[in-house]
């Protein structure tokens, strides 16, 4: 990749401009690029800014959407696990889940049930099936809570999933761009006209292209409204879900899934090691979806479900961190939040069978490249020269060749001045791409913080489109929970 991320002033009509940088547009830019489309993405903040970095970070089918017969979604979702499994291997990590049995909450022929629908209803390969195991006092569940279901997930690092898809994209030839805001869209004789600002040179940019895509996640709605000359038709219930990070609750890698009297459900889940990650909440939202935080009674609704489980009881003052997103759903204003569907809706519009816009209503990480092959699909009629989808079989050049402990063991040999701590973490970000960064690192470098060295920190701002430190330390690298606070303000200043 070149370090170089130009943007032009002139350049001539592209087919499709995607818009919205989180995991759908990221998504669709990189599955239409690769099937022979001319691509701009642009992202009016950093890519997975919002929703698409506050998720639970589970790939994952989806084992309680079995009770609102979501056949088809499940279905879709588990087969994607497998093939992310290979796609982004540097990224996604296979996890076993720990439902303990609450007999008086759901029977246990319910759960067998549900967990013989999800080890069969898609071709498994990567992940061992379902088991009923014994728990023992050394997992840190209470006494009377010794037995269990376990079944097999996958977790993620849900922003680099965006970065990964984006590199892609880019890597073949598409224009992307974060903190460039769309303006306006508006038809122009046989082309869609679309003003940006790009907030890195201050100037707004006009582009044209043949087709639009609103990936705008949960400003999907407002966006067709406020942004074009079109009209949104379709209701969209926008959903916040909130995580803690406390201090690691347990010994061991696997996660845990808590059933609670209103039917809804917890994941306990190991996070960079030295934490766990409690979530999520399901509660109706209205407002500014980047101003979204944990209320108190969220925190306090997670805290009593984990102290129902676990012998470690915690308080808000054990709360480390907290984050959350809004989850854009397609559905209808009157059911609960926890019932709406999590599956996703796109919509066509087009004028005479010209200057088609497909909006994205709904959807979830795991499906997230399925519902880019589709999104693209809808484009047929407009692009002759459309190719098949080729991306179930893709690798994230990442991922390519990757096998995690070689590739730790070759990096200490020729870089033994690194720590294995740090070998490890860069390996688990970039994958092969580390090399990219030791190549301009050597052992008379002196890191700029802490086990953090100049050349990573170029890699992220030149490679990887970084502009602020939140995007090195939050989204890129998840820095903010290693390094002190005279650490980050370094970065900070470095960056001013």
């Amino acid at each position: 990749m070149s370090n170089t991320l130009e943007f032009p002033l002139e350049s001539a009509p592209l087919d499709v401009v995607v818009i919205g940088g989180g995991i759908n547009g990221a998504g669709i830019a990189s599955e239409a690029v690769n099937r022979g489309l001319s691509v701009g993405l642009y992202e009016a903040k950093d890519f997975a800014m919002a929703t698409s970095s506050a998720s639970s970070k589970l790939i994952h089918g989806g084992l309680r959407y079995l009770e609102h017969a979501e056949f088809r979604l499940v279905k879709e979702a588990l087969a994607e696990r497998e093939i992310l499994l290979r796609k982004a291997a540097h990224i996604v990590k296979p996890m076993r889940f720990r439902l303990p049995k609450q007999p008086a909450l759901r029977p246990a022929w319910l759960i067998r049930t549900g967990l013989f629908l999800y080890d069969h209803l898609s071709r498994r390969s990567l992940l061992p099936p379902s088991q009923s195991i014994t728990l023992s006092t050394k997992d840190g569940l209470k006494p009377h809570i010794s037995a269990a279901f376990e079944y097999s997930d996958c977790w993620v690092d849900d922003a680099r999933l965006v970065i990964a898809n984006v590199k892609n994209a880019y890597q073949m030839g598409a224009e992307v761009r974060n903190y460039c805001e769309v303006l306006h869209v508006k038809r122009d004789k046989s082309l869609w006209q679309i003003e940006l600002f790009d907030q890195r040179t201050q100037q707004k940019v006009i582009r044209y292209s043949r087709a639009l895509v609103n990936a705008t996640g949960p400003w999907a709605a407002d966006f067709i409204e406020q942004r074009t000359d079109e009209h949104s038709q379709y209701p969209m219930r926008l959903v916040k879900g909130s995580h803690l990070i406390v201090n690691k609750l347990y010994a061991g890698r696997d996660a845990y899934i808590l059933q609670n009297a209103d039917k809804r459900v917890v994941f306990v889940i190991p996070y960079l090691d030295q934490y766990s990650m409690i979530g999520t909440t399901d509660i109706p939202f209205v407002g500014d979806p980047y101003q979204v935080q944990a209320s108190n009674e969220e925190i306090s609704y997670l805290l009593e479900v984990c102290n129902q489980h676990f012998c470690q009881q915690l308080s808000p003052n054990d709360v480390v961190d907290s984050f959350s997103g809004v989850r854009p759903l397609f559905g209808t204003p009157d059911l609960p939040a926890q019932q709406q569907s999590r599956d996703y809706e796109l919509v066509l519009q087009a004028h005479h069978l010209q200057l088609p816009i497909v909006s994205l209503y709904g959807g979830k990480l795991t499906t997230y490249r399925k519902l880019a092959e589709k999104t693209v699909d809808k484009l047929q009629p407009y692009f002759d020269h459309l190719q098949p989808s080729q991306s179930e079989h893709h690798v994230f050049s990442e991922a390519c060749g990757l096998h995690h402990a070689t590739l730790e063991k070759q990096v200490h040999g020729q870089h033994p001045y690194l720590s294995k701590d740090a070998i490890r973490r860069m390996v688990n970000l970039y994958g092969v791409e580390i090399w990219q960064i030791l190549s301009n690192m050597s052992q008379h470098n002196q890191p700029f913080v802490d086990e953090l060295y100049m050349s990573e920190l170029d890699f992220l701002k030149n490679s990887e489109w970084a502009m602020t430190a939140d995007d090195i330390l939050k989204r890129r690298t998840k820095l903010c929970y290693q390094l002190t606070e005279q650490d980050q303000q370094a970065i900070y200043h470095w960056l001013s």
